[in-house]
């Protein structure tokens, strides 16, 4: 028993393993897909504040033009916004003078006109469409006098005639439906068309001369019906 050779590495006198023996185990790594070795780690986003969601909706549509309260309103309304911050935000605006109605319906009526060459009538009803207040919008036309309407009529006629063709009676219905689509009164829309034939040519100015009273009656009865049977 003494002779035999103990085997070295089995008993208790066994040297320590080296590293990297096969005998050592290897702790487990946890294996982890590509995605996730790269994807960082996504922090919640907490829930917007309803007010500053209204604010940035009224700003991007004031960016595109000027507003009235009523169109902001609308525009929130749309998005679900709650009438109630709704009403303290455009009060602020209010507030702050970014809405101003009063502001908007002058600047209107006066880039309209000129631009258009629309009349109050027409105005009104554009104001009232965006919801400005009567009162306010009455104070806004009450800036277009009657004699400004007249030559606005007058060289919008001017400037059809220079291209109109055809009879003069289909001429002057034409003329005098184009002014009452954007807003003229029967009166306005008539005088206008009959002073430009007349200083337009002899021929024009002789047809202008001999209408009469009973076919101005009936243009000014087709305009009180509706503007297009003039067409």
């Amino acid at each position: 028993m003494a002779g035999r050779r103990a085997r070295a590495g089995r008993g208790w006198d066994a040297s320590p393993p080296r590293t990297g023996d096969a005998t050592t185990p290897r702790p487990r790594r946890s294996r982890r897909s590509p995605a996730e070795e790269t994807e960082p780690e996504v922090t919640p986003v907490p829930p917007r504040d309803e007010a500053e969601v209204a604010r940035e909706i009224c700003l991007r549509q004031l960016a595109v033009r000027p507003r009235t309260r009523a169109e902001l309103a609308g525009a929130l309304a749309k998005r679900g916004i709650s009438d109630e911050v709704a009403a303290q935000v455009l009060d602020r605006y209010d507030e702050v003078g970014i809405i101003d109605d009063a502001a908007f319906a002058r600047a209107w009526v006066t880039s309209r006109h000129t631009g258009r060459g629309l009349a109050r009538r027409a105005l009104a009803n554009e104001l009232r469409q965006r919801g400005v207040d009567g009162e306010v919008a009455s104070e806004a036309l009450g800036e277009l006098d009657e004699e400004t309407e007249a030559e606005t009529a007058r060289a919008l006629v001017e400037r059809k005639l220079r291209t109109a063709r055809g009879e003069p009676d289909a001429v002057f219905r034409r003329l005098v439906g184009m002014l009452a689509r954007k807003g003229y009164p029967p009166g306005v829309a008539i005088r206008a068309v009959k002073d430009a034939l007349a200083a337009q040519s002899a021929e024009a100015a002789e047809f202008a001369e001999h209408i009469d009273a009973d076919a101005l009656a009936e243009v000014e009865s087709d305009l009180d019906r509706d503007p297009r049977t003039l067409d």
